[in-house]
């Protein structure tokens, strides 16, 4: 269960790295995209910003729920975009993410609360 836990971790941290950078760089496709929806390019690229952190934070245990928050963020703000694009599949495989991003926390959460309290 932990290889599976590390190889989601994993994953979803590429995701959000990835996803964060394109909107950083201003990759024509995202610009035009999320350009119909109100974006300008100043806030994609702090929407960009915003992934990129999450995504960097995910992989580190003592940042972990603070960079998946984040990330659940910015993804429920694209599943939004993306469901009054109309893009159903995609919609549905970001809130896959979402929920797996929020297995991580509730694990995350469950880690920080067993450790035994230091001693002075």
């Amino acid at each position: 269960m932990k290889i599976f836990f590390n190889v989601i971790l994993v994953i979803l941290a590429l995701l959000a790295i990835s996803s964060g950078i394109t909107k950083i760089i201003l990759m024509q496709q995202d610009v035009e995209f999320f350009g119909k929806y109100g974006f300008t390019k100043p806030i994609l690229i702090a929407y960009g910003a915003a992934q990129l952190l999450g995504g960097i934070l995910l992989v580190m245990p003592k940042s972990r729920i603070i960079g998946a928050s984040l990330v659940v963020i910015t993804f429920l703000i694209s599943a939004a975009v993306l469901a009054m694009e109309g893009n159903i599949p995609v919609t549905i495989i970001t809130l896959v993410c979402v929920l797996l991003l929020g297995v991580i926390i509730k694990r995350s959460l469950n880690k920080t609360t067993q450790q035994p309290a230091e001693t002075q």
